[in-house]
């Protein structure tokens, strides 16, 4: 009886690491976790994925920011903590972005205002110490001057508040027009 009980043991414990084992190979051989993501498509069509992990290594822009929408009313008041989209797209050469929300919302933004130091376009990825994936915006295009506000006439837009994207999935990097060489008969 002994000796069966022993055999048992043993073939549970067999077993038990039969099971167990493939499962730790597998538990601590999946990529790390580098959290939720927004992709930078380039003009050639490859996609750089950033992580928030990845932008948390860049230099931070935290500021307290609100837009005008195109009623005239202030929304979207925090403090918003992100990266200089210009940061991102440091050293491509190009002439617009295209901001790309999850929902499928577009806005196509040129240069002057991706780069424009007096208001800073940032990809956020918190707001008010929340950050994503809680944060139900996700990651968030949003202009933040010192000020803190962004109004429809200064900013020279029927509404600011346009330009703030919610949960941007995606940004497409649009190429400077290409010039073709004229033809002399």
């Amino acid at each position: 009886m002994r000796d069966t009980r022993r055999g048992m043991l043993v073939g549970l414990t067999v077993l038990t690491i039969a099971v167990a084992l493939p499962l730790a190979v597998r538990w601590a051989s999946r990529p790390a976790e580098r959290g939720p993501s927004a992709e930078i498509v380039l003009p050639g069509g490859d996609v750089r994925r950033v992580s928030l992990a990845d932008m948390r290594r860049l230099p931070e822009i935290v500021r307290r920011g609100e837009a005008q929408n195109q009623y005239g009313n202030w929304r979207d008041g925090g403090t918003y903590a992100g990266v200089l989209l210009s940061e991102l797209l440091s050293g491509l050469d190009y002439e617009a972005i295209e901001a790309v929300a999850a929902d499928g919302y577009r806005v196509t933004i040129e240069r002057a205002r991706v780069e424009d130091p007096v208001f800073p376009m940032v990809l956020a990825y918190a707001r008010d110490g929340v950050f994503a994936p809680d944060w139900e915006d996700g990651f968030r295009l949003v202009v933040l001057p010192e000020s803190g506000r962004v109004g429809n006439e200064e900013y020279r837009a029927v509404s600011a508040g346009s330009y703030w994207v919610k949960n941007v999935a995606r940004v497409l990097v649009k190429p400077l027009p290409t010039t073709t060489p004229s033809r002399e008969p």
